[in-house]
């Protein structure tokens, strides 16, 4: 199985998994208590299908992109280790909570 990580920015895009993505666990990047992203592990299961990215900072716009352009992740845990990492540099104002 490969993994995928999809990021959404509040105010500016939004990520949606599309039939082909299984989300597997979420989380928050909060820094300073406020909300700065939200991040899904998803299971790639088709390579065919495509990634749907709203932009919403101005007048809704959709784009759509394949998953070739996202890295891979052979396990979830590594997926993970790589979300942590948000934290691992920054103050102790930065944390990577469930969502």
């Amino acid at each position: 199985m490969t993994y995928v990580i999809l990021t959404s920015k509040p105010g500016l895009f939004r990520t949606e998994p599309t039939p082909g993505f299984r989300p597997v666990e979420a989380w928050e990047y909060r820094f300073l208590g406020a909300l700065k992203a939200q991040f899904v592990i998803a299971e790639l299961a088709d390579e065919a299908a495509r990634l749907r990215i709203v932009d919403i900072a101005g007048p809704p716009v959709v784009n759509t992109l394949p998953p070739k352009f996202l890295p891979r992740f052979e396990t979830v845990e590594a997926a993970r280790a790589e979300l942590q990492q948000l934290t691992r540099y920054a103050s102790a104002q930065a944390e990577l909570v469930p969502a």
